[in-house]
């Protein structure tokens, strides 16, 4: 999810400086409603690789793969351009027919080997930030400079969600994929009973049963926590998208919260903000790093200056 987070304001300076241009993005299954937010896109067709690979023997799989093939051949495109790098979006740009493809090459790349599938490459260095990087190939490939000043992602999102009634609220995003990107229970429960004395309800969203089971702990603690249900991704930017303020560790819907400007602290404990942190502003800020746990004391000033408008 964070590859297609960090497309999107490639997306808004192409569809800002070529407005004629029809996109459509190849996304995986799970995270079409990311791409689904930019009006500058007009079509999404889903790719489910995460899916396919688990069951490559079922003559299902092969259905779906032969309609994903098709749908990205019902249009004439005049450039496939490959913003991920890997292997498999590669192979997935070469199922376009009479297309011409683009990408980065073997030194700017994250796997070498996807550089052979294109028929133009584009240096671009991999010691810049993710976001920089994509407008900057897309700058290449479609002739243009983009303003690495300022940054736009160009998404909108639903109205707030009924179920959050009318109170001010904050999102606690403490789920991770890896649990080395985690920031401590204890701390998520001394922030909490700062935020909740502020007057603030805390929503706490979940993706599967034990991230559930440890947002559930949370609540149990917290009087003003609340678990939000499951939610879409479409639903999960509604909720974001009108918080108060969130706080969340290195996960996609911290990158999301991002994109949608509103107040944010991003928490790090094992990557590199200065690659893939969120983009910093003055409601938006990255804490800790590699080896760096943020402190509570840390989030809580820095909660106070993202609200304010004064982090950066």
């Amino acid at each position: 999810m964070g590859d297609l987070i960090h497309t999107l304001p490639a997306i808004t300076d192409l569809a800002q400086r070529l407005p004629d241009l029809a996109i459509d993005w190849l996304a995986e299954e799970a995270f079409v409603d990311i791409p689904r937010l930019h009006p500058g896109v007009q079509q999404v067709i889903p790719i489910a690789w995460r899916r396919w690979r688990k069951t490559l023997y079922a003559p299902q799989t092969w259905r779906e793969i032969r309609a994903c093939r098709a749908a990205l051949n019902a249009t004439p495109y005049d450039l496939v351009l490959d913003a991920q790098g890997l292997v498999k979006s590669a192979l997935a740009a070469r199922w376009v027919k009479d297309a011409p493809r683009g990408g980065y090459d073997r030194a700017s790349i994250r796997e070498p080997l996807a550089a052979l599938c294109y028929d133009k490459t584009y240096t671009v260095s991999r010691h810049d930030t993710a976001i920089r990087r994509n407008r900057l190939l897309f700058g290449q490939a479609f002739g243009y400079a983009p303003d690495l000043a300022r940054v736009d992602f160009g998404i909108r999102a639903a109205d707030r969600p009924e179920w959050t009634a009318s109170t001010p609220y904050a999102v606690l995003l403490t789920a991770s994929s890896r649990d080395s990107k985690r920031w401590p229970l204890a701390h998520w429960q001394a922030l909490g009973t700062s935020l909740a004395a502020q007057g603030l309800t805390l929503w706490l969203p979940w993706g599967n049963a034990t991230e559930k089971a440890r947002a559930q702990q949370l609540v149990d603690t917290l009087p003003a926590a609340r678990l939000a249900p499951r939610l879409s991704l479409a639903e999960a930017a509604a909720l974001l998208a009108h918080a108060d303020l969130v706080v969340g560790v290195d996960t996609g819907l911290t990158h999301l919260a991002n994109a949608l400007a509103v107040p944010l602290v991003a928490l790090f404990t094992d990557s590199r903000p200065d690659l893939t942190g969120v983009v910093p502003s003055s409601r938006a800020c990255n804490l800790g790093g590699v080896g760096l746990c943020p402190s509570v004391a840390e989030v809580l000033a820095a909660c106070t200056a993202c609200v304010a408008g004064t982090a950066a």
